[in-house]
């Protein structure tokens, strides 16, 4: 093994370490956060795409659960927000942690990567560009990957909150 190759392995198992550093603590943080509003939910701990994911879920179909999704997943947006405050507060440094509650985030993905997919081929067949509707940086990210495995390219255009993805045709 060569020096770089040495170096890039014990990078990559220290960031892994840190991921799971922030994945522990915001676990801890949302343990916490259950007990306090007396809801019942296990936490799942996980690293992808070079970023800690914690999801809370539930054995039941939990309707308190659906509590701390939301309308529209904003409350589930204002507590991944907390909880990345929480982490940056332990760590010092900037958490891009993602949280799921109850698979709304997994169920949000597979709808968006099902809409990239379909504006692609819009695009792609009537050779002219596709607006989308305004969406959250969470939505468009899962948008843009949909649309750049069809082929095409996409850009996000407008000021937030009125951010909406535009899919180009080739």
């Amino acid at each position: 093994m060569t020096e770089g190759t040495t170096s890039a392995a014990a990078e990559g198992a220290d960031t892994l370490t840190r991921l799971e550093q922030e994945g522990e603590i915001a676990a801890d943080y949302l343990e916490g956060l259950l007990d306090i509003a007396d809801l019942d939910g296990d936490i799942d701990m996980d690293v992808e795409a070079d970023r800690a994911s914690v999801s809370i879920i539930s054995d039941t179909a939990s309707r308190d659960l659906q509590k701390l999704v939301g309308r529209d997943g904003e409350v589930l947006e204002a507590l991944q927000e907390l909880t990345r405050l929480a982490v940056h507060r332990e760590t010092g440094d900037r958490s891009r942690l993602m949280l799921d509650i109850a698979g709304y985030r997994a169920r949000k993905r597979s709808e968006l990567s099902e809409l990239g997919a379909k504006a692609a081929a819009e695009a792609k067949s009537s050779g002219e560009a596709v607006k989308l509707k305004p969406m959250t940086p969470f939505e468009r990210k899962v948008v843009h990957d949909a649309v750049k495995a069809a082929g095409l390219r996409s850009e996000s255009e407008g000021e937030e909150p009125q951010r909406f993805v535009v899919v180009l045709p080739a």
